[in-house]
């Protein structure tokens, strides 16, 4: 075991955290005890372990480790050269397998993360120090901007990192099972070799270990020579000692791979740059340095200069799925950063708790925010007990129910919440609907300030402050908005009338003239009466202000659209969310409009105390 420091910060307060790196022969394990400082690197056998967690358990116990604090450790992340989908793991190329949550709960860990290797290594690469990687030819990164990898080893793994907000998501993909696409004659021949071995050559045929040893196989067969197979090891190893056969699978190893990933830029749009990572390029040396890899990389006809500048990179760390690692476990232990009353609430309220409500509160403090976009149901299922208990849990906080208590955890928590949009259905419980209603109500809420357009909100205003008179157009559901929209404006001493008649809606509309203002309000803007009403209101001169869907007949014919684009679901003749946001863009509209006026009432106040000096002094000479 060694210990490597890689910058200087302060220890976390909950203690280090486990990192590894398992691969199907050795197990790598380091403890971070502070953001970027690494201790107690160990290289563990797998052999050696009947079980992970046995092998996890040797590591805990080490002398170094323990030095490094190994006791304290509640959070775990770890890599693994394997799929990763569900509690049950099993590894591809060794015979551990295991539970996650099992293991979790037998460390005694809070957090225990399972992700794939390459993910980590994707999660890795906006971290990765200068130190780590080598810039092949010319390029200059720009910041923010998605990131491409591919990584050549046992397979062809293919993936990207995309910018959002103040974090990076890892783009899942199986682009190394892409069909193979010859550039030129040569790699023609080497896919008619191997499509004699393969019904689908995929990329990954070719662009990997076993794909090396096969391109070997394939250039002897070109050259008429019978050769017997070698390793990808011993193809890389003759290739540099100056076999000219290995030296020749090597450079078209590296054109291919040029090929490849000018692809994968030119799809993502990886002006990031594009990394290449993997076992097998880093054992090329100096033949990859001196390789068509770049060359081919920007051979894109017309979009050459494009190429040119994205940079590509090739990792040359010897752990840097470490960094990806702890990148993921920072992620998800950002929730819990700092203390907030209700996670604190829930730590001291767990000793009182029952045994199963102790389940409820260990899921919530290990990952809250998943909390936040789960319904009733899901938080059973994942704290492994009924829906009854999880009611019991928020009880015993002293909360009215889950509905209470999310509003209370997304209150503590900081930064972006995620609040997703949950179908309801005739099926769901009393709870569940409560839970999904909230839910949905502030997903749509923080969507439309997410979507409003400055620009026609102030058009709006501009149109509504120096309207002669108001007109609001409504039908069916619209109308509760449209009283709402009536006593705002009437309170601002604004000219307004609504007509809930149909009919004489209609005709009100017909009398609007220049300088008058028509406020149409509509969830579908389809409805005829409705654009009946709009047509009128503008063939005499009238401006028309639409609160409807975008790109829906009202829209059309408005001079102003404030677009409301939601979906009810299948409750669509339930006017639910979108009535709360018709209300809510009444309210900005309101408040706009008071800011303006009392704006516009201060400039005229001043002038008129101004031309009451100017008066007093005139009359005092005359």
């Amino acid at each position: 075991m060694t210990t490597s420091r890689f910058a200087v910060d302060q220890p976390y307060a909950d203690g280090p955290r486990l990192l590894a790196d398992i691969g199907g022969t050795n197990a790598r394990f380091v403890l971070e005890t502070a953001p970027g400082v690494q201790a107690a690197l160990a290289v563990m056998p797998c052999r050696d372990w009947p079980t992970l967690e046995a092998a996890v358990r040797a590591y805990l116990d080490s002398a170094e480790a323990q030095a490094a604090g190994s006791a304290n450790v509640r959070h775990a992340a770890l890599a693994l050269a394997n799929p990763v989908d569900g509690d049950q793991v099993r590894l591809t190329n060794h015979d551990w397998a295991f539970s996650i949550e099992a293991m979790r709960h037998a460390l005694g860990w809070f957090t225990l993360l399972v992700i794939n290797d390459f993910t980590a290594l994707a999660m890795a690469l906006p971290h990765l120090p200068a130190g780590q990687k080598r810039q092949i030819g010319p390029g200059q990164a720009r910041s923010d901007s998605v990131i491409g990898l591919l990584g050549a080893g046992t397979g062809l793994g293919v993936s990207g990192m995309i910018p959002a907000d103040d974090r990076w998501i890892a783009l899942g993909s199986e682009g190394g099972h892409a069909s193979f696409a010859p550039r030129d004659k040569r790699e023609m021949a080497i896919l008619d070799y191997a499509m004699q071995r393969y019904t689908h050559v995929s990329t990954e045929r070719l662009l990997s270990g076993p794909g090396l040893e096969l391109m070997y196989l394939a250039l002897a067969h070109m050259q008429g020579r019978q050769e017997a197979p070698l390793s990808a090891e011993q193809v890389s190893a003759r290739a540099l000692q100056g076999d000219s056969l290995c030296q020749d699978v090597v450079q078209t190893f590296c054109a291919m791979l040029g090929t490849v990933a000018g692809n994968v830029a030119l799809t993502l749009g990886a002006l990031g740059g594009i990394y290449i990572g993997g076992g097998i390029v880093p054992h090329f040396g100096r033949l990859f340095d001196d390789s068509l890899f770049r060359q081919r990389f920007e051979d894109k006809g017309r979009f050459t200069d494009y190429m040119r500048q994205i940079p590509t990179f090739l990792i040359t760390g010897d752990n840097p799925g470490f960094i990806g690692v702890s990148a993921v476990l920072a992620e998800k232990l950002g929730a819990k950063a700092g203390s907030t009353p209700i996670l604190d609430a829930i730590a001291q309220a767990r000793q009182r708790m029952s045994p199963s409500e102790c389940k409820v509160a260990d899921w919530v403090l290990q990952d809250p925010r998943a909390v936040l976009s789960s319904p009733i149901g899901e938080i059973a299922r994942q704290a492994g007990v009924s829906q009854p208990t999880v009611m019991r849990f928020c009880r015993s906080l002293n909360l009215q129910g889950l509905a209470e208590f999310k509003l209370k955890l997304a209150a503590g928590l900081t930064g972006t919440i995620a609040i997703a949009h949950s179908q309801i259905r005739f099926g769901d419980s009393t709870a569940e609907v409560s839970d999904k209603v909230l839910a949905n109500s502030a997903h749509a809420a923080m969507s439309l300030r997410d979507t409003i357009n400055p620009r026609q909100l102030n058009a709006a205003l501009e149109l509504l402050q120096h309207a002669q008179h108001i007109e609001i157009l409504c039908v069916g559901s619209a109308r509760l908005v449209a009283e709402d929209a009536l006593q705002k404006f009437l309170h601002l001493g604004l000219r307004t009338s609504y007509f809930p008649d149909l009919q004489n809606q209609l005709m009100s509309a017909r009398l609007l003239r220049a300088g008058d203002v028509a406020l149409a309000i509509s969830r579908s803007g389809q409805l005829e009466e409705l654009l009946q009403a709009a047509r009128a209101a503008r063939a005499r001169g009238g401006q028309l202000i639409a609160i409807c869907p975008h790109g829906s007949p009202l829209a059309r014919l408005a001079d102003v659209c404030l677009h409301l684009d939601h979906a009810e679901g299948d409750l669509h003749y339930i006017p639910m969310v979108v009535r709360l946001l018709q209300l809510i863009m009444v309210d900005i509209l309101a408040i706009g409009l008071a800011r303006n006026l009392q704006q516009g009432n201060g400039e005229e106040g001043a002038a008129a105390k101004q031309a009451r000096q100017e008066r007093k002094l005139g009359a005092h000479l005359e």
